[in-house]
């Protein structure tokens, strides 16, 4: 949960779902033939955006199906499916005038990681901006159906003894993760070690690209995985393993995926970057109502994008969550945010702690000047030109959304991420 003031848009107007409708008629109105209908139009009609099969890509996803990026000056976007995220890194550095790609649906840290050069070849910075968030929440972390006598669910301490048996007998225990760094594996980590369990000595840590998850785990190849939908409900739905939480338990509210631009791009083509955004909030907004959950895991179900099931896109989109271990919780409240709960704005105080995980886990060095590096990356500022061009009246008061409160009770205060880490138990740090 969240505590403490300035926790994102008011109550009234945009954060109600039920709202969405009207808010698109009313921008609509205000802007009948796209977002520079009255003035200067982007200085190009289109760019490269990449994405992985992933719910959280839907608002790129939405933007192309509904015409919205052509509706807004930019009809020649492409978006772009990847391969896995290391796929991501590399074709952002090409860059799109490179055959590569200008921005993309992305793991939130990895543009910080990019940005300072720890993720790329050579260590050679790849300067990048963050124009916004696209979800909070629904992420999980799934077991396989080995362990599920062990009653494991938000408390993985109750996987410490089977692991330490599998490794005694000569196994090893593999947990599978996107991206080193990126937020999936912070997730885990943090699962494991608030149970007692260290994810670097306990356990192995291994990268498999999101739409393998299942696979995977059919085989045998993990023993749990930590990923986006809709992998963990098909992971149910084939009756291969079962979700022990869902990563909103961990932390309700939490920010995942962020929309990632190449810096020069941003730079070169400022009417472009407010079109992009504009087109993307309208998305947004639209996949929040609960009306068009339906309809968008049809369009996610595609061939084109995610090619699985819609079932096994709808359920955990809408709020039902079947566990896959007995457990069915409806309405639970955990289904994924895109504009609800300020979940388009890029908070720094969140991209603040993702980077001080990545101190906790080793990427990057306890001296790193947190506030210079979030400053230099997120540009809400043009997330705020954007917001009031599109007329959207709700706009966060600050760059913070305050301390964060963890489901162990951990509190993280943007304001003293060093008090956050020395109060961890489980770290990197000497």
């Amino acid at each position: 949960m969240t505590t403490g003031a300035g926790t994102g848009f008011t109550r009234r107007g945009l954060l109600k779902t039920s709202a969405a409708a009207g808010l698109i008629a009313a921008v609509r109105a205000s802007f009948p033939s796209g977002a520079f209908a009255a003035g200067a139009g982007p200085e190009v009609t289109g760019l490269k955006l990449g994405f992985i099969a992933l719910t959280d890509a839907a608002p790129l996803i939405i933007a192309q199906e509904k015409g919205i990026f052509a509706k807004h000056g930019l009809p020649n976007v492409e978006v772009l499916k990847q391969a896995s995220w290391g796929a991501t890194r590399d074709n952002l550095v090409l860059g799109g005038a490179g055959n590569g790609i200008d921005g993309a649906h992305i793991l939130t840290p990895m543009p910080y990681l990019m940005h300072t050069g720890k993720v790329t070849q050579n260590n050679v910075p790849v300067p990048m901006a963050i124009l916004a968030r696209l979800n909070l929440d629904s992420q999980g972390i799934s077991v396989a159906k080995e362990y599920a006598g062990t009653g494991v669910g938000l408390n993985s301490s109750l996987l410490k003894d089977a692991f330490a048996a599998k490794k005694a007998a000569g196994g090893e225990v593999k947990i599978a993760m996107t991206f080193p760094g990126g937020t999936h594996d912070l997730w885990v980590r943090y699962w494991l070690a608030a149970g007692g369990i260290d994810p670097d000595k306990d356990v192995s840590t291994i990268v498999v690209p999101p739409p393998q998850m299942v696979a995977n785990m059919k085989v045998g190849t993990m023993d749990a995985f930590c990923v986006g939908e809709p992998w963990n409900e098909q992971l149910v739905n084939q009756g291969i393993g079962f979700t022990a939480c869902t990563t909103g338990e961990l932390w309700k509210g939490h920010p995942e995926k962020a929309l990632g631009v190449r810096a020069e791009w941003v730079e070169a083509n400022p009417n472009a970057a407010r079109a992009l955004l504009m087109a993307v909030m309208e998305a947004q907004i639209w996949a929040d109502a609960m009306e068009n959950k339906e309809e968008m895991a049809e369009i996610l179900g595609k061939r084109q994008w995610f090619n699985v099931p819609a079932r096994d896109v709808l359920g955990r989109l809408k709020g039902t969550i079947n566990y896959g271990n007995g457990r069915v919780v409806e309405n639970s409240g955990l289904e994924m945010k895109f504009w609800q709960g300020a979940a388009s704005y890029p908070f720094k105080s969140h991209d603040t702690w993702f980077l001080t995980e990545n101190i906790r886990w080793g990427k990057f060095a306890p001296d790193t000047d947190l506030k210079a590096l979030v400053n230099a990356v997120n540009r809400e500022d043009i997330w705020r030109a954007a917001a009031a061009e599109l007329g959207i009246a709700d706009i966060p008061a600050g760059v913070s959304r305050g301390k964060e409160v963890f489901f162990d009770g951990k509190v993280f205060d943007p304001e003293d991420p060093a008090a956050y880490l020395a109060s961890l138990a489980i770290s990197r740090l000497a």
